[in-house]
């Protein structure tokens, strides 16, 4: 697990435009935290980090939205509404096993149907300055653990 501290939300996009310049097709990225934590701030950096100059909108009433122009396919996730219906019929396989990247946001309420491997990040804004944030990076799987060594070595250079 890895504790990282942004203080405005450029540096959040960058840690995240770094991680996506290491993830490889098939990957999943769990974002979980409170609203207005900085899960789609996140992504848009993701996205930038992955190339692709499209507006980066949260899928909270379409539930995914994908996006294709950039180095990998981005599926950008929001799973909130199905806390009480499940996912079972939604084929998130497919997603899930193809070329692209998954960056989830409230995964945890459908954690039956998510991949067992995968990195989680944690979004936390600080009580002092909403603009602060603490993500916990936690990987699940060995290629996960690989991912965020990457991350650590990219972010010390």
């Amino acid at each position: 697990m890895e504790t990282v501290r942004t203080n405005n939300e450029i540096e959040t996009k960058k840690l995240a435009s770094t991680l996506a310049t290491l993830v490889k097709p098939g990957m999943t990225i769990l974002l979980e935290g409170e609203l207005g934590a900085g899960k789609t701030t996140f992504t848009k950096g993701f996205a930038e980090g992955l190339g692709i100059d499209r507006v980066i909108k949260s899928p909270t009433y379409t539930l995914i939205r994908e996006y294709t122009q950039g180095r990998l396919p981005l599926y950008h996730m929001d799973l909130y509404r199905l806390e009480d219906t499940g996912a079972e019929e939604m084929g998130l396989d497919e997603y899930f096993e193809g070329n692209g990247v998954c960056v989830i946001e409230w995964g945890s309420v459908v954690k039956e149907e998510l991949p067992e491997e995968h990195l989680l990040i944690q979004l936390k804004t600080s009580l002092e300055d909403i603009n602060k944030r603490e993500l916990k990076l936690t990987a699940v799987g060995q290629a996960y653990e690989s991912l965020l060594e990457g991350l650590k070595h990219e972010r010390r250079n």
